[in-house]
């Protein structure tokens, strides 16, 4: 890549670092451990509050009009007709298990509307309130934003019901021309795909409508604009709507590269393309994993930040002495004119809440979604389990607890951030403490909520949902309790980098004199690789003269 073209492409990654940045990993039923349709979310944002929302079951008069308000900032959007009856949603799903998740593409900034009527984030959830299935909130989506006119940039949705998974992509038409250009492709059963802030459906089939839809005008459009001469067989979306560049390679499909590597042979074919050396060298939209994916397999990997790859994280010198997988913003650098980026791995500081959600056929749609939630940082942060059916949200999950420019100790998303950022200091010793007891949490909820689901599935509807209400909020503040005490207990043992020795049972050693004294402490330092370049770059003032 020359000079001039990689500015270029260090240019887009650190304008696209400053926006909302996020990763859905996919898994059909038939690629699932339990027959369940899981999507992944990661809602990455450094301005965003994690908390879980709820929307209430309602019916409305004719005539009732909704307030639009933009997801990422607020802004007043205008108003919409309501329908007649809303369904019950807790976070990115609703009470029939259908699942939305996202990730923004961008793609060519001419085509957006500033006058747009809809944004993303309301496409979201407004659609929640309005589907029962996944076919249905396609559709919902296209007559929204073309009604309305859509207000952001290019995205990518997925889309589960408890019977099928879709990807779909859309972007605008520009100011002066309301509505989108869209395709959405079923992703067949059996397989897993993922999609990170990149479109990544290039061609598809004209005449297959049981496993791709489209927009009548896609093609004609992109015709029209100039970014597309062939024939029709060989349109690629992603190709005319969101060109690839360095960044989208890097940045977004060596996320999606990292998922597929853990489950799929022969992705190493794919490295190049991973780290944006070539473009002619792109993944397929989905493949056959090699094993089955269980629930918590996604959870983890969503925690990933390329272990055993050449991107490594912990590995290079900018893991400092503690091998933290961190990299603070911008996405890049320069150094004696030479530009850089840092990497931007699936797990990521800014998250302000992340999910695995659930769609299982063989049980009531109360019980048969669940939502797997959680707040800040993936890879120091628990999920817990909360049932579709729920008509509750838990104190410490709240909206009304506390704010992004609000503190409060009742909030799992500012208890997650304490963790997180006290971790981030020592991450060799205090994430890998965290991740045990993340590890322990989650592989007993696993366990208990097939208990839970037996004995809720055979219950009336309305006590299906008010008991797997109470078990959801019950076991959510029951987790922000045992978070709150983790955070006590990691500041007591990690104090001043040192480590305090600890007894069998966890407690702590004392100093043979005093209850109240601790055992002269471990203090492991930093790792070689630290050291020796410590020594490289100032050795000759530190060096121990005998």
């Amino acid at each position: 890549m020359n000079k001039r073209l990689f500015a270029t492409a260090l240019a887009a990654v650190l304008a696209w670092g400053s926006a909302l940045a996020c990763t859905n990993l996919i898994v059909t039923r038939g690629a699932s451990t339990d027959g369940s349709n899981m999507v992944s979310y990661a809602a990455d944002s450094h301005q965003l509050y994690g908390a879980l929302y709820h929307n209430a079951a309602a019916k409305y008069k004719a005539g009732a009009l909704m307030k639009v308000y933009e997801w990422d900032t607020s802004r007043y959007l205008g108003e919409i007709p309501q329908v007649a009856q809303t369904y019950s949603t807790i976070g990115n799903m609703n009470e029939y298990q259908l699942i939305i998740g996202e990730t923004t593409f961008g793609g060519r900034h001419e085509l957006e509307d500033p006058k747009g009527g809809i944004d993303y984030g309301s496409l979201i959830y407004i659609t929640l309130q309005r589907c029962k299935t996944a076919r249905e909130a396609i559709d919902c989506i296209v007559e929204l934003a073309n009604t309305h006119g859509y207000a952001s940039s290019g995205e990518s949705f997925s889309i589960a019901d408890k019977n099928e998974v879709w990807i779909m992509e859309l972007i605008g038409k520009g100011p002066n021309n309301k509505g989108i250009v869209w395709v959405a492709r079923r992703v067949p059963d059996g397989y897993i795909s993922a999609h990170a802030n990149q479109a990544r459906i290039s061609t598809f089939p004209l005449d297959d409508p049981e496993n791709c839809l489209y927009a009548p005008d896609v093609i004609s459009f992109a015709r029209e604009q100039g970014y597309f001469s062939g024939e029709d067989k060989d349109f690629s979306f992603c190709n005319a709507y969101a060109p690839l560049d360095f960044s989208a390679m890097r940045g977004c499909e060596a996320r999606v590269w990292a998922f597929f590597r853990q489950y799929a042979d022969g992705m190493e074919q794919y490295e190049d393309y991973a780290l944006g050396h070539n473009p002619n060298n792109p993944m397929p939209l989905w493949v056959k994993p090699n094993r089955k994916l269980s629930p918590k397999d996604v959870f983890d990997m969503m925690r990933d930040h390329y272990e055993g790859t050449v991107m490594d994280m912990t590995t290079d010198i900018g893991a400092g002495g503690s091998k933290c997988p961190y990299r603070w913003r911008p996405m890049g650098f320069e150094v004696d004119g030479v530009e850089y980026v840092n990497e931007r791995a699936i797990a990521t500081q800014q998250t302000g809440f992340w999910f695995v959600a659930q769609a299982r056929q063989n049980l009531p749609d109360p019980v048969g979604g669940v939502i797997w939630f959680g707040t800040d940082d993936a890879a120091t942060s628990p999920l817990t389990p909360i049932y579709c059916g729920s008509t509750e949200v838990p104190e410490c999950l709240s909206e009304q607890t506390a704010d992004i420019l609000t503190y409060s100790d009742k909030s799992m998303f500012w208890v997650t951030n304490r963790i997180a950022q006290f971790a981030y200091l020592r991450y060799d010793y205090i994430g890998a403490e965290v991740r045990k007891v993340i590890d322990e949490w989650e592989n007993k909820m696993l366990v208990e909520i097939l208990a839970q689901d037996e004995q809720l599935s055979n219950k009336k509807t309305d006590k299906m949902k008010k008991l797997a209400t109470k078990w959801s909020v019950d076991n959510a503040q029951a987790l922000w309790q045992k978070w709150s005490e983790l955070d006590d207990y990691l500041m007591v043992k990690y104090i001043d980098g040192n480590i305090k020795k600890q007894a069998e049972d966890g407690t702590f050693l004392n100093n043979g004199h005093s209850p109240k004294q601790p055992a002269f402490p471990d203090q492991p330092g930093y790792s070689e690789k630290f050291l020796r370049a410590i020594a490289a770059d100032n050795g000759e003032v530190l060096r121990v003269v005998k």
